[in-house]
């Protein structure tokens, strides 16, 4: 078994990036989820009554919400990924950011 002694910054941009996926794992389900509210209501012939309050549904402000993280997650990703090197990014499997 091989060990592999990550930098802080490797450990950084691992766990950036996997924060990363499961926020875009969120943001898929938090869309179906909107999809799939709106036909029921459509077809129950009823309105969102959060959203005639406010302007926006529940899930309209989660799915806002989450972009905004992934956005966030994005640029740290993109400053981490300035200061590794490409070889320290294939070392940890991240290559692609580069």
């Amino acid at each position: 078994m091989t060990l592999m002694l990550l930098t802080e910054q490797q450990r950084l941009l691992i766990e950036t990036n996997e924060r990363r996926v499961r926020a875009q794992e969120l943001l898929k389900s938090l869309m179906r989820a909107k999809s799939e509210c709106e036909e029921q209501m459509n077809r129950a012939q009823r309105s969102d009554a959060i959203k005639d309050v406010t302007g926006h549904s529940a899930l309209e402000r989660a799915i806002a919400t989450t972009r905004r993280m992934i956005e966030t997650l994005d640029q740290a990703i993109r400053d981490v990924v300035r200061s590794v090197s490409r070889e320290d990014l294939e070392t940890i499997g991240l290559a692609h950011l580069a």
